[in-house]
């Protein structure tokens, strides 16, 4: 499956947006540099990478005018997991361990007793400060991971045992040896991974995550459990949509993976930001458009925000509003909050419908009990910045943050036709 190809790849934001830019200049995009002057023409197609982990993909429409209706589509890279210090290093006793930080909310004890790797960016010395160069490294196989504490010196833990993040979350990547050097063994080691010397490394941005690849379950393999579920299968469906060959030729098509949002999307690369909207003006510019021609189609545009949404748990019912609940494999989740959690637009969420009927994708809505809070999206984010109609979508699934989530496979195969319907008209 597709999808399970590009998870494999995506370990990380940065490899996500890596294998996202492969997939789009094997589809002829042309490759675009954020700080320069766009050089575009109507009936082309474009992308661009943000600070490695955000990645911009558009088509422009042979007969596309100044007022046009942007057709956008915006999902996250990032998922929550372990996220590497800048001092690695900690080996009180013959155990090397490294140390990390917890990134966004993962579920702790999924995390434990795994096959754990390690993946991200590094940035080595360049030929003057201003530009280091970098370098993307994938472990790629298991090097790491977190031990359980055996029942015998804690018999309460199926009880219920809470993990510390500092002390109880520290993977082990081996032993030490006679010779090893204590100090430095995970720069030595990462060095040797990137193929330089130690001392020309600057510092780095690395992520553990879960390396057992995904796959199907169920009788009929009707399932499909995977690592990064939240929200590969979202980028992944953007770029199987905005790829296809039958494109709008009156309007703009976007899609855009951002970075951060497990975080709240505060940075420079994240949906909390100005991105987009300069993104936009550049493109406008590049085509000879006025700015208030770029405003006029902003108003008449409308965004999927894609991400995943909850299904109903099957020993948890009681967690669910009692009726607006969402099952695997009964279509893509129209999610609606009216505290703007999700973003809510009641035309807007008819036009999405429509859309869905016309492209045969099967849909239902979900709504949050009224005394659980839910998650926050893209969705209200980026309208914030750029008020076009706007609707939250996703697949549902269970065991959202945890090491391994679950989905239904079906419901993968609505969302990429929807996606390609929504770029094609």
């Amino acid at each position: 499956m597709a999808l399970l190809e590009y998870i494999k790849k995506a370990t990380t934001p940065h490899q996500a947006v890596a294998a996202g830019a492969a997939l789009l200049k094997e589809s002829g995009f042309e490759e675009l540099t954020l700080g320069q002057a766009f050089d575009i023409k109507k009936g082309g197609k474009y992308y661009l990478t943000a600070y490695s982990t955000t990645l911009v993909a558009f088509t422009v429409g042979k007969k596309v005018k100044e007022t046009q209706e942007f057709h956008v589509a915006a999902a996250h890279t990032d998922h929550p997991c372990l996220h590497m210090k800048p001092k690695a290093e900690m080996a009180p006793g013959k155990y090397l361990k490294v140390n990390v930080e917890v990134y966004g909310g993962p579920i702790l004890n999924t995390w434990l007793d795994r096959p754990l790797s390690i993946a991200g960016r590094v940035a080595l010395k360049g030929k003057d400060v201003y530009h280091p160069v970098t370098k993307l490294v994938d472990f790629a196989r298991p090097v790491a991971t977190i031990p359980n504490l055996a029942i015998h010196m804690n018999r309460k833990v199926n009880e219920g045992v809470e993990l510390n993040k500092q002390s109880d979350m520290l993977p082990i990547i081996g032993m030490f040896e006679e010779g090893m050097n204590k100090e430095d063994y995970f720069l030595e080691l990462l060095a040797k991974e990137c193929g330089v010397a130690k001392e020309e490394i600057l510092d780095f941005d690395l992520y553990v995550y879960a390396v057992e690849e995904g796959g199907f379950v169920g009788v009929q393999e009707e399932l499909i459990s995977s690592p990064r579920l939240d929200n590969l299968t979202s980028c992944y469906a953007l770029l199987h949509g905005i790829r296809q060959k039958k494109v709008r030729e009156d309007g703009i098509n976007v899609a855009i993976l951002f970075d951060h949002e497990e975080i709240g999307s505060r940075s420079k690369q994240g949906a909390d930001s100005a991105m987009l909207k300069l993104i936009f003006e550049k493109i406008y510019a590049a085509l000879g458009f006025s700015v208030d021609a770029l405003t006029d189609s902003i108003f008449n545009s409308f965004l999927f925000s894609v991400d995943v949404a909850h299904a109903v748990h099957p020993h948890h019912a009681e967690k669910y509003d009692p009726v607006n609940q969402a099952n695997m494999n009964d279509g893509i989740v129209l999610k609606l909050n009216s505290n703007q959690r999700y973003t809510f637009d009641t035309e807007a969420v008819a036009i999405a419908q429509g859309i869905c009927e016309k492209y045969g994708v099967k849909y239902q809505k979900f709504a949050n009990r009224s005394d659980v809070t839910g998650g926050g999206t893209l969705g209200p984010i980026i309208s914030g910045w750029l008020p076009m109609k706007t609707v939250d979508i996703g697949v549902p699934m269970l065991a959202m943050h945890s090491a391994r989530e679950l989905m239904g496979r079906k419901d993968q195969e609505y969302l990429e036709n929807l996606m390609a319907g929504f770029f094609a008209k």
